[in-house]
């Protein structure tokens, strides 16, 4: 079983997660998603009773895999057979449990999100990042941002503290999802997907007409993406990306690049003039610096 056990980790590392301390055979465990916190509980995994395979994935990702141990005897089809009669089970129980945390989040966004207040244009973050508030909300002092799907129900919040750090609520529902920042939703002519909502809101007031959505981050710009262009086929779709120029393999640039070519969309990166300073990466960064501002 310690073989496996061992198989089993490096199968879940492999995918780009890092597994439990402990993981107890027979048993549905959650832990941190690629990438995330401590708090963090979108990794999930599932080493079978027997030893002989398992199933693992991250809710935030979307990424669902299984796993069977390598052995020098071949699998009999019996075995075969109850393999996938237990990946069934995992995957039916893990989804169990990603939709009751997931409602469960839903119901906290929408208490949290009707006690907040209007959030005020003098706010330090909007006044830093020179943008207005685009119907952001004030909690405990922290501005407030709905997280909703295309159905228009509220999946989750995200929070941005004065100094700029961003959390987003517990166990929330965020890929495939967005920030609305401004715009039409009904018949939209144009659309604008972009990574932060500090970046959409510096493209909102730039062109007041667009319906533009901020999908949090890199890895749900082509989620997003397909699902705007499925939503309104007739918009015109712009991915406006981040240009990560300091971090290898550039994943703003890469994941925006990638989800213009799986919609149909434009591409559009920020235009650096020749002096300004390699540290910038959005289309708000650029506009602030522009403006004589620090980003």
């Amino acid at each position: 079983m310690n073989d496996a056990l061992s198989q089993f980790k490096d199968a879940i590392r492999a995918a780009g997660l890092e597994p439990p301390a402990v993981i107890e055979p027979g048993k549905l465990h959650r832990f941190p998603g690629a990438g995330k916190h401590n708090g963090n509980t979108a990794g999930w995994c599932k080493l079978f009773d027997n030893g002989l395979g398992g199933c693992f994935g991250d809710w935030s990702s979307g990424l669902s895999e299984t796993w069977q141990a390598k052995r020098d005897k071949p699998y009999s089809r019996v075995e075969r057979a109850a393999f996938s009669r237990r990946v069934e089970e995992a995957k039916k129980q893990a989804e169990a449990v990603r939709r009751t945390r997931q409602a469960d989040a839903a119901n906290r966004a929408a208490v949290t999100w009707n006690a907040a207040t209007p959030a005020p244009e003098h706010h330090p973050y909007l006044i830093r990042k020179r943008i207005q508030p685009h119907g952001a909300r004030l909690h405990r002092g922290v501005l407030t941002l709905p997280v909703m799907d295309f159905t228009g129900r509220l999946t989750s919040l995200q929070f941005i503290a004065a100094d700029g750090d961003k959390l987003l609520l517990a166990g929330g529902r965020k890929r495939g999802c967005f920030i609305p920042v401004a715009g039409d939703m009904e018949n939209p002519a144009r659309v604008i997907i972009c990574e932060g909502w500090a970046p959409g809101c510096t493209l909102a007031e730039d062109e007041p007409a667009v319906l533009v959505l901020a999908a949090i981050d890199a890895g749900n710009l082509e989620p997003v993406a397909l699902s705007a262009h499925r939503r309104w086929p007739s918009a015109g779709l712009v991915i406006a990306g981040d240009d990560d120029r300091l971090t290898a393999g550039n994943p703003g640039a890469t994941k925006a690049k990638a989800a213009a070519v799986a919609s149909g969309a434009l591409l559009a990166l920020p235009q650096w003039p020749e002096d300004a300073p390699k540290h910038l990466t959005d289309f708000n960064d650029l506009a602030v610096w522009l403006a004589g501002g620090s980003a």
